[in-house]
């Protein structure tokens, strides 16, 4: 299971927000090759970039940030959200050296898209299902639909989405610990592994996401945990692997 360390860009910093709030951001530093380079040195074996400004606008805005990381550090596998929307968003990255986009909003909106896009770029593709409550959000979570996060999985099942990222909004950078049941619950029924992410606060939920792994769990995103230090990157994927057996 992978320990995956986000970077949220925002205005080309490095951010925080607190349940997807664009007014409630904490600032964690102005240089996101430099934030990568901290992860990469600390052992991370992919990292999490989401265009926030992107989330909102429908397009990338902090696209010129994304790919100098990914310029920085080509050997390093690099998944990316917010504003992804059109096949040609997802070349762009690609070409760019990016290894994973994820569609979110326009997955939720037009399920065929996600179809058209593993089609033309097989094994780059990731669901991003933003919930509150077990129902989808979309458009930076500020529109909550009536569709459920499983039932949505479940469509995706058999259009070559490599994961999906599953982000409970009520716990994401509230510190308050991962959604563990609700994460193992779409891995299972969805059938598509799952990266969990919001709520990851401290090596507890490393084990006990680890402990679930083998159902279905790929990884696991932190951000605020690994910014304000209750949890170490290179000690959590330490004991991800010796739990999964890595």
């Amino acid at each position: 299971m992978l320990v995956i360390p986000a970077i949220d860009l925002k205005d080309g910093q490095c951010v925080r927000l607190r349940q997807g709030r664009m007014e409630d951001s904490t600032v964690f530093g102005d240089d996101p090759v430099s934030m990568a380079k901290r992860w990469v040195d600390a052992g991370c074996r992919r990292l999490h970039l989401v265009d926030l400004n992107g989330a909102f606008a429908g397009t990338p805005v902090n696209g010129e940030a994304v790919t100098a990381i990914a310029k920085a550090f080509p050997g390093l596998p690099i998944q990316i959200g917010g504003g992804i929307r059109t096949l040609e968003t997802i070349e762009h990255y690609i070409k760019a050296g990016v290894s994973y986009v994820i569609i979110g909003t326009k997955a939720v909106k037009e399920p065929e898209f996600v179809k058209e896009a593993c089609k033309a770029f097989p094994g780059t593709v990731i669901v991003g299902l933003d919930a509150q409550d077990g129902f989808v959000a979309t458009d930076g979570w500020a529109e909550v639909s009536d569709v459920k996060a499983v039932d949505l999985a479940k469509q995706f099942k058999n259009d070559g989405v490599t994961s999906i990222v599953y982000t409970d909004i009520a716990r994401d950078g509230m510190m308050q610990g991962v959604n563990v049941e609700a994460t193992l619950q779409l891995a299972v029924e969805g059938g598509i592994p799952v990266i969990a992410s919001g709520g990851v606060t401290n090596i507890e939920d490393i084990r006990a996401l680890s402990k679930v792994a083998s159902q279905g769990i790929l990884g696991a995103i932190t951000g605020r945990a690994i910014y304000e230090g209750t949890l170490d990157v290179a000690e959590a994927q330490t004991l991800a692997d010796e739990l999964t057996g890595a």
